[in-house]
């Protein structure tokens, strides 16, 4: 069938993203048990920020509009994706294939990334042309 066999690169471009949100993934401030609720349940970023038990979700608090602004770079990164309702997009997240793909590389909790690791994602995330 034409058009079905992938393109040449395919698999290579699929494991470059996979390595670079698996790197993201260990600078974000989201536990394990948080991606875990996300593939089942979707939630907003308020949602998050007024959960009683957001410690089990995420290291350290933070608002709302932090949670968005992760939110979205998890979106760019194709690990989470809005939920669809009735009337289109809704400010909920749900993860995706790719998410659930990442959480088979770590047994348990996803492995902290140490500092320098953390700042040259912070300026691959916010500075991309450095």
């Amino acid at each position: 069938m034409a058009g079905s066999e992938p393109r040449p690169g395919h698999h290579r471009e699929d494991e470059l993203a996979l390595n670079r949100a698996d790197r993201s993934l260990r600078c974000l401030p989201f536990r394990r048990a948080f991606y875990e609720e996300v593939a089942d349940h979707p939630i907003s970023s308020g949602e998050l920020c007024r959960r009683a038990d957001w410690q089990a979700l995420v290291f350290a608090p933070f608002g709302p509009e932090r949670a968005e602004d992760h939110f979205i770079w998890l979106i760019r990164l194709g690990v989470l994706r809005r939920e669809v309702d009735g009337q289109g997009l809704t400010e909920r997240v749900r993860l995706t294939p790719m998410g659930r793909a990442l959480l088979t590389r770590w047994p348990g909790e996803i492995p902290r990334a140490g500092l320098r690791d953390r700042i040259h994602e912070n300026f691959r995330r916010h500075r991309p042309r450095f």
